[in-house]
């Protein structure tokens, strides 16, 4: 058994390798992914999702899907659907090992039980405030508790009472014996066990009224489960004392190893999900599933692919060092996977209607274009052509400097897949804003230079009669400065204050290519000189398809960046 595939190296891979050639845990590798179900799943869940299913796959072992489910005044089912199909987006199956820390709740009790027993916990009745200044400082030690010295017998009948219910909310929590005065204020008798009344859990039900803490549920939940490398976040760092102090004091099955990594911070966005959560209930943003937010939802129905966000995942590694990766590193994943196997489209975004009155007024043509240009395999589309097309306002200037290839008055311009065209005359409202272009076509010009004379633009266009009315939304980056968070805490301000509010434009009226019509949603295609796109799975009022911008053409922030944001 070992590591066959070409997924980049790490001192991840490099420890379960010696421990595989060790010949410990008899060579199996066993990981688990285990989130909270309290939200949606962000980018920096995919960065633990891709490594501990990726390193199972690789070393024939198995990943463990396991919803940590013991605080469900914030959990429901919702989030735990949502979860699964995240994984599964991403390319990978957890096959029948789906668990919750609730499956264990007998047993995680049981185990309680036991460490009243050997005199490693017991039942306290300081309340939250008082365990707080009891505890101490990182530089002056705590106090015991004057409840630590209860009896084993006392301190069993009470927590037996506490699973009762005759206890309120707050009277008495479950702790550790372990170490007032050790410097990791993790091991200072920490919480094991507290109540919680009133609650529904999404999987017991109202079964029980007490719920045991994660850093005690965690390590016994990986030993019942059998795995063998229990992949961590670095925040978790300090609580591996406590991790094995657990497996060390009860009878568990076996005692996995606590590896500690990086978490993945991505500029401008938060990665708290108390501020994602904040997000959404307060209205800043349209849901979990908004593209702009830095959900896996959010970013599938952006348009994101798997493919993309593996490969991101694999480009900024795995390593022990903090760092904030670069937005236009993931943008650039994007367009590299698009740019490949993105078919191409064209869509007007901003139309202005031309008439080209030399061309026969009933008249329908077809004119062929590539479905992808670099890829000759992807086959051809048929277009209809007439009299009356759409161009983009952009590309068009009554007087233009030298530089401008596009249309011009006077001057000529190629349709892409079709004709060349002279602008003759502008058509301009009583405001004097340009609604209309009188234009002249060269017939002779279909995939053809015109003789005599040379002409460098290329524009795109879109029948006016064929042509599909869309909806197009204009996603951006969903705060304008990199770190919200390190910005907020600089100039004391809330973190809401640097939400970007150019970061979503809606556009109507755009016009594109009939061929758009039938489209299910989540299809993805280049538009052509405007980016990659979307078909979004909302029905706005007029029942008009919605195309989401997943990303520009190119990086549109580099220049921001280059100049301090």
């Amino acid at each position: 058994m070992g590591n066959e595939t070409t997924a980049p190296t790490n001192f991840i891979r490099q420890a379960i390798e010696q421990d595989i050639a060790a010949g410990k845990n008899d060579g199996r590798v066993v990981t688990r992914f285990p989130p909270e179900p309290n939200g949606y799943l962000h980018i920096g869940h995919a960065k633990s999702i891709c490594l501990n299913f990726g390193i199972a796959r690789d070393y024939d072992g198995i990943c463990n899907l396991r919803f940590d489910d013991t605080n469900p005044h914030k959990e429901n089912v919702e989030f735990v659907r949502s979860i699964q199909e995240d994984v599964r987006w991403l390319g990978f199956s957890w096959g029948d090992r789906v668990f919750y820390a609730s499956d264990y709740f007998e047993q995680l009790y049981g185990f309680a039980v036991e460490l009243i027993e050997k005199g490693l916990a017991y039942v306290c009745d300081l309340s939250a405030e008082e365990t707080r200044t009891y505890r101490g400082t990182l530089t002056e030690p705590g106090k015991e508790s004057p409840f630590r010295q209860r009896s084993v017998e006392e301190n069993l009948d009470l927590f037996r009472r506490m699973r009762a219910g005759e206890f309120p909310d707050g009277a008495k929590v479950l702790r550790a014996k372990i170490d007032m005065a050790s410097p990791n204020m993790n091991m200072r008798d920490p919480t094991l066990y507290r109540i919680r009344h009133g609650v529904v859990h999404h999987q017991t039900g109202a079964e029980w009224c007490i719920y045991p803490m994660y850093d005690f549920t965690h390590p016994i939940s990986d030993a019942l489960e059998g795995v063998t490398h229990s992949l961590c976040t670095l925040e978790f760092e300090d609580h591996r004392p406590l991790y094995n102090w657990v497996l060390d004091n009860i009878n568990a099955p076996c005692h996995p190893q606590q590896i500690e990594f990086s978490r993945l911070n991505l500029q401008y966005t938060v990665m708290s999900k108390r501020k994602l959560t904040q997000l959404v209930d307060e209205g800043h943003v349209e849901g979990w599933d908004d593209p702009r937010m830095p959900t896996i939802a959010g970013m599938r129905r952006r348009g994101y692919t798997p493919a993309s966000i593996r490969d991101f995942i694999d480009r900024i590694g795995v390593s022990k060092s903090e760092n904030t990766v670069e937005m236009t590193l993931l943008e650039n994943c994007v367009r590299d996977d698009l740019n490949v196997n993105a078919l191409r489209r064209m869509a007007v975004l901003h139309p202005l209607k031309v008439v080209i009155e030399n061309y026969p007024e009933d008249q329908v043509e077809e004119v062929e274009a590539a479905n992808h240009p670099q890829d000759p395999s992807q086959g051809t589309r048929r277009i209809p052509f007439c009299r009356e097309i759409y161009i983009d306002a952009e590309d068009f200037r009554e007087e233009a400097p030298k530089k401008f290839k596009r249309l011009v008055t006077g001057g000529e311009v190629r349709l892409r897949n079709a004709y060349v065209i002279r602008c003759d005359e502008v058509i301009k409202d009583p405001q004097g804003e340009i609604v209309e272009l009188r234009c002249s076509y060269d017939a002779a010009t279909l995939n053809a230079n015109p003789e005599g004379r040379k002409v460098k633009g290329v524009i795109h266009w879109v029948s006016a009669r064929h042509g599909i009315e869309a909806e197009v939304r204009l996603y951006d980056r969903l705060f304008g400065v990199p770190s919200p968070d390190s910005a907020a805490a600089k100039e004391g301000r809330d973190y809401k204050e640097f939400l970007n509010p150019d970061s979503l434009r809606t556009l109507t009226g755009c016009v594109l290519e009939p061929t758009l019509a039938d489209e299910e949603v989540g299809a993805l295609y280049q538009f052509e000189r405007e980016g990659y796109f979307s078909r979004d799975a909302t029905v706005n009022a007029a029942a008009r398809p919605i195309w989401n911008r997943t990303v520009t053409l190119r990086d549109s922030w580099a220049k921001i960046e280059q100049q301090g944001g």
